[in-house]
C-alpha cells in the first residue's frame, strides 16, 4: 500500500463575501455554495485539515483584496493556516493580508508584471510565507483573475524566482479547473521532478479521491480540492480519513 503523504488543501473562493466556485475561471459561470465561507472553513477544520486555500476573486479582478474582513473571521474562528490569493499587488496590500492573520500570501499577476517587487517580498518576508501562484493557460501564465494571458511560460517564471529561494508554487491548470475531469498528471509529475526543492501544489481538475491517490503515487506533495468537494464527489468523511 502506498504511504499517504500528499496534503489535502480545500479551497474557498470568495465573491461578495460568499463561498463560490467558477468553471475555468469564468466569472459568469458562478455557483454559490455557502453564504458564509466561515461555515465551510469550520467544516474543514473539524475534518482535521490544517491549511486552506482562499481566493478573493473580487480582489483578483479589482487588483486589490476586497474580502479580508471575511478572511480574518475565518482565521479567528478556525485557527486554520490560510494561504490567500487575490489582488496582492502592493506593499500595502501584502501587509494588510498578513495583518488579517493569513499565513501564506499567493502572488501571481504581480510576479509576472513586477518580478523585482515579488523577489523583494521573498527576501523580506521569507520564502516560507510567500507563494508563487502560476495559473497556466495553453502553456502560458495567466493574470488578473485569469482574464489576461501573459507571454511568460510556467518554467520561465519558476526559474526567475528559484535563485531567490522560492519554495512554494501553486500551479493551476485553468483548462481543467472546475471541470471535474481529472488532473494533467504528466505536467505536474514533470514539474515536481524538475523542481525537487520546490513544493508544487496541484490545482485544477480533481474529480474524486482516485485522482488524489494517483498524485500521491507520483510523489506530489500538495493538492487543492475545490469543486469535487462542493459537488459531493469528495466527502467530509473521506477528507477526515485521509488526514488521519
Amino acid at each position: 500500500m502506498i504511504e499517504r503523504k500528499i496534503e489535502l488543501i480545500p479551497a474557498i473562493d470568495i465573491i461578495g463575501g460568499e463561498c463560490v466556485r467558477l468553471s475555468q475561471g469564468d466569472y459568469d459561470a458562478k455557483t454559490v455554495y455557502y453564504k458564509s465561507p466561515i461555515d465551510a472553513a469550520m467544516m474543514f477544520a473539524d475534518a482535521g485539515v490544517k491549511r486552506i486555500h482562499v481566493v478573493d476573486l473580487d480582489g483578483a479582478k479589482e487588483s486589490m483584496p476586497r474580502n479580508l474582513t471575511v478572511v480574518e473571521r475565518v482565521v479567528t474562528r478556525t485557527g486554520l493556516d490560510v494561504e490567500f490569493g487575490g489582488g496582492v499587488k502592493s506593499d500595502v496590500a501584502l501587509r494588510d493580508v498578513f495583518n488579517s492573520g493569513v499565513k501564506y500570501a499567493i502572488c501571481g499577476s504581480i510576479a509576472v508584471q513586477k518580478p523585482e517587487l515579488f523577489e523583494g517580498w521573498l527576501m523580506a518576508f521569507g520564502a516560507e510565507r510567500m507563494v508563487l501562484g502560476a495559473d497556466v493557460k495553453s502553456g502560458f501564465v495567466a493574470t488578473h483573475g485569469w482574464l489576461e494571458t501573459s507571454q511568460v511560460t510556467l518554467e520561465e517564471i519558476i526559474d526567475r524566482f528559484a535563485p531567490a529561494g522560492l519554495s512554494q508554487v501553486v500551479c493551476t491548470d485553468i483548462s481543467k479547473d472546475g471541470m471535474l475531469s481529472g488532473v494533467n498528471e504528466e505536467m505536474y509529475d514533470a514539474l515536481q521532478r524538475r523542481y525537487e526543492g520546490i513544493d508544487i501544489t496541484v490545482s485544477g481538475g480533481i474529480g474524486c479521491m482516485d485522482d488524489v491517490e494517483r498524485l500521491n503515487a507520483l510523489g506530489l506533495r500538495k493538492v487543492i480540492i475545490g469543486k469535487a468537494f462542493y459537488e459531493g464527489r469528495i466527502t467530509v468523511g473521506q477528507i477526515s480519513e485521509w488526514m488521519r
